[in-house]
């Protein structure tokens, strides 16, 4: 119950901040706003490590496979691809779009064992689901 509390919480944070990003990347620049992004989350970081965790960093270098460590970078183009989408096509859209993006690519991704996950079986139920999702933006869409 905690994950899909955790997980609703999440979503509606993306959408809050994928607003904000949009209305500083409005007043000053793509870049300049993606720069202040990141720099804010990392001071948000470095405040709670130092509050609660101070796991040594050479633990985080120590990860294998070294491309994991690009996760920082993809969030990089992850703000800046939410800015222009919500920018484009309004905050509801282009976070249902996103949504449905985030669930094709997490079953690919478990359908054939990428990055180390656990390999999961083709199941239709999925695949169904994602029709749905996408004729749900279909129907969200139609004016």
């Amino acid at each position: 119950m905690i994950g899909f509390l955790i997980a609703l919480l999440s979503g509606a944070l993306m959408s809050v901040q994928g607003v904000f990003n949009t209305k500083v990347t409005e007043a000053s620049s793509m870049w300049a706003a993606n720069a202040f992004v990141q720099f804010t989350a990392f001071l948000v970081c470095i405040a709670a490590w130092l509050a609660v965790d101070r796991t040594s960093f050479r633990e985080v270098l120590a990860v294998e496979p070294k491309y994991v460590l690009l996760g920082g970078a993809i969030g990089a183009f992850i703000t800046l691809t939410v800015i222009r989408s919500m920018d484009a096509l309004g905050p509801a859209k282009a976070v249902m779009l996103i949504v449905i993006a985030q669930l094709i690519v997490a079953y690919l991704i478990e359908l054939l064992g990428l990055f180390g996950v656990e390999k999961q079986p083709f199941r239709w139920q999925k695949v169904i689901g994602a029709l749905v999702a996408i004729g749900g933006f279909m129907l969200f869409k139609w004016e």
